[in-house]
């Protein structure tokens, strides 16, 4: 007998290494072809029709927008932006898409800055632009790829951005928009913790529980950035708990979890995701998201984001049925987390996705 115990301490290690090698891989015994077959089945799409650069359908409002300001009609731009009113989950969103359409072409935002200098959206919009050209000039890749020369453009225009966001943040008024915007910047600058709560007491103070504010204080506290997994879990589960059903701010708990699954890799995915408090917080998020659909509209992307997150996670702890309930709704557009952080998001996407259908297939005897 006590031979036999190290022999089965063994197994059951090498079992579930193997489990976990079997669910990234795919499963032994079956072909990435036959596990595609099991998706066209279940009305899943091929491979080559997956969006990898959108979350959700890109929507007509968003296109036509881009193009009249692109066009010079900053004063879409603006209107835009003053549609949202004091729904500031929306008006930061709005001003992030036009800050995102200046990083290509700015001749109409500085041609809204000069028309009105002391407008709050216009500064806001050129604060967040700043952050996302240094971004784009980093590049995602790991420090280690990342040249010299791109980490000093990036933190010169990061710099700029920081005086930029000090503007918009005078002319801000209740609107917590540039404070949010700032987050990304307290990451990449590196802010000491008491400068980002000082950020975060500015934003508390005007919308407590936005969900876009979450979403970037997260990632300011993850390991890989200015934190630890402790301090994002906790970071996280704050906002969740104090969240109201419905608003999702339960995926952040999930999220944290596979923060730290990707940056840790010794982690064993497969016991990592089963353990009792992340079934739990699975369990919370689709419990917000059941309520989410009743109140947010089909295309708000943080029913998108949920989604994603929780194909991700249902997927590793064998849920396949509930996995391919979210794989339904998400299908076609993968723009996003989990999918983006491998360096092949389709393929990511598309073995997890087809795994779990064929798992599906299977347990209903088809």
């Amino acid at each position: 007998m006590p031979r036999l115990i190290p022999l089965i301490a063994i197994a059951v290690v090498l079992y579930f290494w193997f489990k976990s090698r079997r669910a990234r891989a795919g499963g032994p015994g079956k072909s990435s072809r036959s596990r595609a077959e099991a998706a066209a089945r279940l009305g899943l799409l091929p491979a080559d029709r997956l969006d990898t650069e959108e979350m959700t359908p890109p929507q007509p409002e968003r296109t036509a927008l881009v193009e009249a300001v692109r066009g010079g009609d900053w004063q879409a731009g603006a209107a835009y932006v003053e549609a949202a009113g004091r729904d500031w989950y929306e008006r930061r969103r709005r001003i992030s898409r036009l800050a995102d359409a200046a990083v290509q072409d700015d001749a109409w935002l500085l041609a809204w800055r000069a028309e009105r200098p002391e407008d709050p959206a216009a500064a806001a919009v050129h604060a967040n632009a700043l952050v996302y050209l240094a971004w784009e000039i980093r590049g995602s890749k790991q420090a280690k790829h990342t040249t010299d020369e791109q980490f000093a453009s990036f933190h010169r225009v990061l710099a700029e951005a920081r005086e930029a966001f000090a503007r918009a943040q005078e002319l801000a008024g209740d609107d917590p928009s540039p404070f949010i915007g700032e987050l990304p910047l307290a990451m990449g600058l590196g802010y000491p913790h008491e400068a980002f709560e000082a950020i975060w007491a500015e934003i508390e103070k005007r919308d407590p529980l936005n969900y876009l504010a979450y979403s970037s204080g997260l990632q300011y506290w993850c390991a890989k950035w200015r934190g630890s997994h402790e301090e994002a879990l906790a970071f996280a589960r704050r906002g969740a708990d104090r969240g109201r059903p419905g608003q999702l701010l339960s995926v952040f708990p999930l999220e944290a979890y596979f923060e730290q699954e990707s940056y840790d890799s010794d982690l064993n995915p497969q016991t990592f995701y089963n353990r009792p408090e992340v079934v739990a917080a699975a369990d919370a998020a689709l419990a917000d998201l059941a309520e989410a659909v009743k109140v947010l509209d089909a295309a708000d992307p943080r029913i998108a984001e949920t989604r994603h997150m929780l194909a991700w996670i249902l997927y590793w702890q064998d849920r396949y049925e509930e996995a391919l309930a979210q794989f339904r709704e998400i299908d076609g557009h993968i723009g996003c987390a989990p999918w983006t952080y491998s360096g092949d998001p389709k393929g990511r996407y598309t073995k997890v996705r087809d795994y779990t259908a064929a798992e599906v297939l299977k347990a209903r005897g088809a």
